[in-house]
């Protein structure tokens, strides 16, 4: 008796927060207004084939309005990507092809489609609002690490669920790690890796690497030449800019 009273103290600590608490507090975290970036984004086949692009990405409240444009190969050069995420209604996705001199746009049926031949989906560029999943703690470890579960309540996804590996790195200050996303049929699909660096007061995301495990295929997409707090106006994020490539 005299052991199972500690361990039980322990374990009802460790487990006091609830998973949607855990999720508001990693949402919490202090954001830039808006980020501008160099990105490289290196696409692995199974054959260990690489494909390389760069592009710029310009972003605004936590990525909620957000522009691409590619400017390799040169092939690609000027396809441009808008995102406008809204609250009760579809988000608007469209991609300026110049080859065509037209706006494709992205019908919430095509979210699970793959974004410019990567592991990343349209569904993976957008974010995940607080009130759509179900959140469990299902484990933590010696390092404190927290994995989180994230169930879908009845939205539109192409997943199951999540499994997030999350890392206290300063007081309430919560970061993802590590997530694994399982497919309708509850099998893995895909394995995230990322990398944070702090600039000025603020966590930014500077590398992603995203495995298709069924697929055998990755994405590694790396941040370059960060600059937060560019003042972008809202009118800045329509179709209008994405024929234009920024400098």
């Amino acid at each position: 008796m005299r052991l199972i009273i500690p361990i039980f103290f322990i374990l009802n600590c460790i487990f006091s927060m609830t998973g949607l608490e855990l999720a508001k507090l990693m949402d919490s975290r202090d954001k830039p207004l808006d980020i501008k970036s160099i990105n490289t984004m290196t696409l692995t086949n199974k054959k260990d084939k690489k494909r390389v692009l760069e592009l710029i990405s310009m972003s605004k409240d936590d990525s909620k309005k957000q522009m691409i444009w590619f400017l390799k190969p040169r092939k690609d050069k000027g396809i441009a990507f808008l995102k406008l995420e809204k609250e009760n209604e579809d988000d608007f996705m469209t991609m300026w092809l110049p080859g065509f001199s037209r706006f494709k746009r992205i019908k919430s049926s095509q979210k699970s489609d793959s974004f410019m031949g990567s592991d990343l989906s349209f569904e993976d560029l957008t974010n995940r609002t607080i009130n759509d999943y179900n959140y469990n703690i299902i484990d933590t470890d010696e390092n404190d690490f927290y994995y989180l579960e994230s169930i879908p309540k009845g939205i539109d996804t192409e997943y199951s669920k999540h499994i997030t590996k999350i890392k206290e790195i300063e007081k309430n200050i919560f970061i993802a790690i590590e997530e694994n996303s399982y497919d309708k049929d509850n099998q893995l699909l895909k394995n995230k890796i990322f990398n944070f660096k702090k600039i000025n007061s603020y966590y930014i995301m500077d590398k992603l690497e995203v495995s298709n495990v069924q697929k055998n295929h990755s994405t590694l997409l790396t941040l370059d030449k960060i600059e937060l707090n560019n003042q972008f106006e809202d009118s800045k994020f329509s179709q209008k800019s994405l024929k234009i490539i920024p400098k």
